[in-house]
């Protein structure tokens, strides 16, 4: 791998980390695209750059998260607990048969846009604002479905607050920071099970990828709330559709 694979990849994993298009499904085929080996530092790279994903929605919702860290911590606690659980135990199934198998991650993205494009077809609009314990909970649990490539973690949490009639703004700002405790902990799960065992190269390449995600996924949380305020996820889902019955075709 190269710094310019570094910055390409680090691009795809801002743009596509809080879009519900599956960041997984994206980098998996950047890094194909690239002629990018899958080694095991390949796929940690993928892991571990979410670390800048991370910093931008620290960035934009810092002021926010501290004023009322109570109950943020409480909310994004229970939300957080299926996915630590289920990921603590499938994190080498996971990491050895699911990512880059390309006919489960097409599937998914197109069993997933269907889903989308039928959720948006049929919610009605909310003004629910208030995310209770149960329903962190639920959010929770289909966060777990983005561990299969091509399922998308914004994706599945955001439908799921839609389909329990949470409001769209809503739903979408406790996805982004429901980020931060996942990603953080799938990232220093992969650290410490690599041990750290980086060279300096490719600790270059790990900073170059972080930045550049960093970089990139700041303006999509901005642009992507502007969007969200007019627009449903309709061209998403056929946006996933089209993408996986490519793959299919490629495959």
């Amino acid at each position: 791998m190269t710094i310019i694979h570094a910055l390409i990849i680090g691009l795809v994993e801002g743009i596509t980390e809080f879009l519900p298009i599956s960041s997984t499904a994206h980098l998996d085929l950047a890094r194909q695209l690239l002629q990018i080996p899958a080694t095991d530092f390949a796929k940690s790279f993928e892991i571990i750059i979410q670390l800048g994903a991370i910093g931008a929605v620290i960035f934009v919702y810092w002021h926010k998260i501290l004023t009322n860290f109570r109950n943020y911590f409480r909310l994004l606690s229970i939300a957080f607990l299926p996915a630590a659980v289920i990921g603590l135990i499938a994190y080498d199934f996971i990491k050895t048969f699911l990512l880059g198998h390309n006919l489960i991650m097409a599937l998914s993205l197109i069993i997933g846009g269907l889903i989308i494009y039928l959720i948006e077809i049929f919610n009605r609009p909310s003004s629910q604002d208030k995310i209770s314990n149960l329903s962190a909970f639920q959010i929770g649990l289909c966060q777990c479905l983005a561990m299969i490539p091509g399922v998308s973690r914004a994706g599945a949490t955001i439908m799921g607050g839609l389909a329990l009639g949470l409001k769209r703004e809503t739903i979408v700002e406790f996805s982004f920071l429901l980020a931060i405790p996942t990603m953080l902990a799938a990232t220093g799960l992969d650290m410490i099970k690599s041990n750290f065992a980086f060279s300096s190269h490719e600790w270059l390449l790990l900073s170059v990828g972080i930045i550049t995600a960093f970089a990139s996924a700041l303006l999509v949380i901005k642009l992507f709330l502007r969007y969200i305020a007019h627009h449903n996820f309709i061209y998403f889902a056929l946006y996933r559709i089209a993408l996986g019955l490519t793959i299919l075709i490629m495959l």
